[in-house]
């Protein structure tokens, strides 16, 4: 819906309040030496899983006494193209997998990453430094754990705490915010998922969301279809297919995706999962596989590209081999993730340097 022009005059703080308290919230505002009170509104998130804190935008009115004017002037310059929101690291050691992603990602045009991390290994960390100095990565400190009892899982039923996953979704949020002015167009997903391309001739996102725009729109929330790859399997391609060297990697810490290149089978009556490429500055609040509230949201999936979600516990129960669809579409761009992989891993000394 379009966003009220009520709203053009107000402050947003994204917040995170226990649902079942209710609570009159005033908003201060302090502008040369004067201080004013205004009466806010809290609008609680619909996606809290049924724990007891949730995600809440909290809406403070500028006063009348003040000039109200609009920061942002519309640009179609940004200091970033595409932009990836990864949320939340916790008790993370896959270093291989992390450095496969974030090349992986490079490749796809995306020129920045921002991660939401609670906690992680020492080499996890050395990483983390690495992309931050070439100006990749920016790593934001996620420890809602001091103050909250936070879950492990997305239901209270599968693991107890206060609040959905660690702090998922208000890190969303934050970061569509934090970047809204600084992105043309922001992913949300998770570190070990890629969306790819299908039918793109380089297989970049970059050139295929201008296609998207001139046939849907450029103001939507673009959908697009999860697709499994489990960990309990490692199987060969088929025949026609030669998996590029990659004995390198066997004493990095961290699972390789391109030992899993089979997929489960879609349901399409009952599979609803996706994950997200906006316009940020056309969404206004954002959960796990969507946004909440925006200009225009698709209710279609796109098959323009589907989102590999690598090396996840089955999520269909009794899953044989048999069932399994082979998926190379990795191995497309192994010519050059391959030795960027390697390079990082050299850089970083998880590799022998060559001379």
């Amino acid at each position: 819906m379009p966003f009220p022009a009520s709203f053009l005059c107000q402050v947003r703080v994204i917040a995170l309040v226990l649902r079942s308290e209710k609570v009159a919230y005033r908003c201060l505002f302090r502008c040369q030496e004067k201080q004013l009170l205004s009466n806010s509104v809290a609008d609680i998130h619909t996606d809290h899983f049924g724990f007891a804190y949730g995600t809440a935008d909290i809406m403070c009115p500028i006063p009348s006494v003040y000039v109200c004017v609009n920061q942002q002037e519309k640009t179609h310059s940004f200091p970033y193209n595409f932009t990836v929101c990864i949320s939340t690291m916790y008790n993370f050691t896959n270093v291989l997998q992390l450095v496969q992603s974030l090349e992986m990602l490079q490749l796809l045009g995306v020129n920045r990453v921002v991660v939401y991390k609670t906690n992680c290994s020492p080499e996890t960390q050395r990483i983390l430094d690495y992309y931050t100095q070439k100006g990749l990565l920016e790593v934001i400190p996620w420890s809602l754990s001091r103050y909250l009892k936070v879950s492990r899982y997305w239901q209270p039923s599968l693991g107890p705490g206060e609040l959905h996953y660690f702090g998922q979704i208000p890190a969303l949020n934050d970061c569509l915010y934090r970047y809204m002015y600084q992105s043309k167009y922001v992913a949300l997903h998770d570190i070990d998922e890629l969306i790819l391309p299908q039918k793109v001739t380089r297989y970049v996102l970059v050139e295929l969301l201008p296609l998207l725009e001139k046939k849907y729109g450029a103001n939507k929330c673009y959908r697009f279809e999860n697709h499994v790859f489990p960990i309990n399997f490692m199987l060969p391609p088929p025949a026609s297919q030669t998996l590029p060297p990659q004995a390198d990697w066997k004493n990095v810490p961290g699972l390789n995706i391109l030992a899993h290149l089979y997929k489960e089978s879609i349901f399409t009556e009952t599979h609803s999962n996706f994950k997200i490429i906006v316009n940020p500055r056309a969404v206004f609040s954002t959960t796990v596989h969507g946004a909440l509230n925006a200009q225009e949201t698709m209710n279609s999936t796109l098959r323009a590209a589907l989102v590999f979600a690598f090396c996840r516990i089955p999520t269909q129960k009794n899953l044989t081999k048999d069932k399994l669809i082979y998926d190379g579409r990795l191995l497309s761009y192994s010519a050059h993730f391959i030795p960027a992989v390697n390079k990082v891993l050299r850089e970083t000394g998880f590799l022998p340097r060559t001379h």
